[in-house]
């Protein structure tokens, strides 16, 4: 069984994109290795975020055994992703 893995699309650009950062470096601290956090930066990695039909940064898509399981726009509280990390572990 494959751990949850967090895309967290962002740009070196976007205000709320600072903002989620730290909240994401919390999440790998609490979780470690059960749970992958990768970040994809969407300017360059547009075929990705073409891939993802990303419009809004940061989005995070959260899945699990190659399915998407939940999609976030805007900067998403440490709670919530939590949350649903702890459903998929």
């Amino acid at each position: 069984m494959s751990k949850p893995i967090l895309f967290d699309f962002n740009a070196t650009w976007c205000g709320p994109c600072k903002i989620q950062k730290p909240i994401l470096e919390e999440l790998e601290k609490e979780f470690g290795d059960k749970v992958e956090i990768k970040e994809v930066d969407v300017d360059q990695n547009q075929e990705l975020a073409a891939k993802y039909s990303i419009r809004v940064v940061p989005t995070l898509i959260m899945e699990k055994d190659g399915v998407e399981v939940k999609r976030y726009t805007g900067v998403t509280q440490a709670i919530v992703l939590s949350a649903e990390f702890n459903k998929h572990l």
